[in-house]
C-alpha cells in the first residue's frame, strides 16, 4: 500500500503550502514580489517566472524576474507599456495559457536579448475588484496543465493577501518614520534649541560684565559651561533616536545593548542593560520593545533626574519577551500628569504595545523613582 506522502495531490498541497509560507515572511513589498515570482517558478517548474504591478497609465510600476541573470535582464531594456502579452494581462482578469506565446495576436516581438519563450501562463492578482498585478510562467517542460492553472489560482490568491500586507506594513512603518520625526523635531526645538538660545544670552552678558563686575563674568561662564554640556547631552541623545542599529541585522538583544551604552556614556547617571533567555521575535514586536525602551530611558535621563537606570531583557516561557526599565529619579503621579495633559510618551509607549498584542504597566510615585515593564507574546 503507498504511503500517503507518495499521493499526488497531497504533494500538490504541501507545495503549495510550502509557497505560501515562503511568500508571507518577508515584510517590505520588493521582497514580497520576489519570493511570489520565485515561489510561483519552483511550484510550477517553469524556467521563466515575473510578475508586474500596474502603474497609472496602462504599464508597469514595478516588475520582477526569475529566472534571468542580471546582466540578460539589464540588456533586455525598458518594462512593457500598453502593448503585448504581459502588458495586456492588466486588464484581463481571466488566466492566459498559450501553447506558444509568439502566435498570440498581441504578441509583439522580443527585444534581442530576451529570451525565447514558448508555452505562457498568466495570472491576474486581483485585490478585490481591481488588478493588483499579474503572474507570468513560462517554458515548463511538457507544458503548463490544468492542474498548474489551479495550483497557480490557489497561490495568487495567497499571493493577494501578502502583497497587501506588505503594502500596509510599508504604510504603517512611513507613518511611524513621520510621527518620529516630528517628535524629534519637538525634542530639538523643546530642548536643544531652548538651551543654545540661553547659552548665547547668558555668553552675551559674560562679555559685557568681564570690565565691569568680573564675579558676575565668572559665574555667567559657569553657566555657559553648564548649558553647553547639557546641550551636547540633549544632542546625542535625539542623535541615538535617529541612528538606532539596524534590528535586521544585529537584533533586539545587541541593538539594545548598544543604545544603552551609548546613553550610559553621555550621561552622568549610571544605565546598565542585563538580557536574559531572549529569542528572536518577528521584526514589528521587536521594533515595538525597542521603541518602548528608548521613551523609558529618554524620561528617566531627561525629566526624573535620575542618577541610575536598569533596563532588562528577560525570555519569558511563552517565548516572549519581557523589558523592564527601573529609574531611581523622582518619580510623578502618572494621573496627575494625564490630567495635565503632559504624557511623557506613555500614550506612545501604550500604543507601541497594543499593536503588537503587549501589555504595558507603569509604576511611580513622587520620590521613588519609575517603573516601565512590557510584556510581548511568543510568535
Amino acid at each position: 500500500m503507498d504511503s500517503p506522502r507518495c499521493d499526488p495531490s497531497l504533494q500538490a498541497i504541501e507545495a503549495v503550502s510550502a509557497a505560501v509560507l515562503a511568500m508571507s515572511r518577508p515584510l517590505e513589498v520588493r521582497e514580497v514580489l520576489r519570493r511570489i515570482t520565485a515561489s510561483a517558478r519552483e511550484l510550477l517548474g517553469a524556467e521563466y517566472a515575473a510578475l508586474g504591478l500596474p502603474d497609472d497609465h496602462g504599464g508597469f510600476a514595478q516588475f520582477v524576474v526569475d529566472g534571468v541573470s542580471d546582466e540578460q535582464w539589464r540588456a533586455i531594456g525598458p518594462l512593457p507599456r500598453q502593448h503585448g502579452v504581459l502588458a495586456s494581462m492588466l486588464h484581463d482578469r481571466e488566466p492566459t495559457r498559450l501553447k506558444d506565446v509568439r502566435t498570440a495576436p498581441a504578441f509583439g516581438g522580443w527585444p534581442e536579448a530576451h529570451p525565447d519563450m514558448t508555452d505562457f501562463l498568466g495570472m491576474p492578482i486581483m485585490d478585490g475588484d481591481e488588478i493588483a498585478g499579474a503572474l507570468f510562467l513560462a517554458n515548463k517542460p511538457g507544458g503548463f496543465t490544468d492542474q498548474d492553472e489551479e495550483l497557480l489560482r490557489i497561490l495568487v490568491a495567497h499571493a493577494a493577501l501578502a502583497l497587501g500586507n506588505a503594502r500596509l506594513y510599508e504604510r504603517s512603518r512611513e507613518l511611524t518614520l513621520s510621527g518620529e520625526r516630528a517628535r524629534i523635531a519637538h525634542d530639538l526645538h523643546d530642548a536643544v534649541s531652548q538651551k543654545l538660545f540661553s547659552l548665547r544670552l547668558t555668553a552675551r552678558a559674560a562679555a559685557k560684565q568681564v570690565d565691569r563686575d568680573l564675579a558676575r563674568a565668572r559665574e555667567n561662564l559657569a553657566e555657559v559651561a553648564r548649558l553647553a554640556a547639557e546641550a551636547a547631552d540633549e544632542l546625542r541623545a535625539v542623535v541615538v533616536e535617529l541612528r538606532p542599529a539596524a534590528l535586521e541585522e544585529d537584533g533586539l538583544v545587541a541593538t539594545l545593548a548598544s543604545q544603552v551604552q551609548v546613553l550610559d556614556r553621555a550621561h552622568s547617571a549610571k544605565v546598565a542593560f542585563t538580557a536574559t533567555g531572549v529569542r528572536a521575535l518577528p521584526a514589528a514586536q521587536e521594533a515595538a520593545v525597542l521603541r518602548v525602551a528608548q521613551e523609558a530611558l529618554h524620561n528617566a535621563l531627561r525629566h526624573a533626574g535620575a542618577e541610575t537606570v536598569a533596563v532588562t531583557l528577560t525570555g519569558t516561557a511563552g517565548r516572549g519577551v519581557r523589558l523592564t526599565v527601573r529609574d531611581d529619579g523622582r518619580g510623578f503621579d502618572p494621573e496627575s500628569v494625564r490630567r495635565a495633559g503632559r504624557h511623557l510618551g506613555l500614550v506612545s509607549m501604550r500604543d507601541r504595545a497594543a499593536a503588537v498584542g503587549g501589555r504595558l504597566s507603569l509604576d511611580s510615585a513622587p520620590g521613588r523613582g519609575t517603573l516601565v515593564e512590557l510584556e510581548v507574546p511568543g510568535a
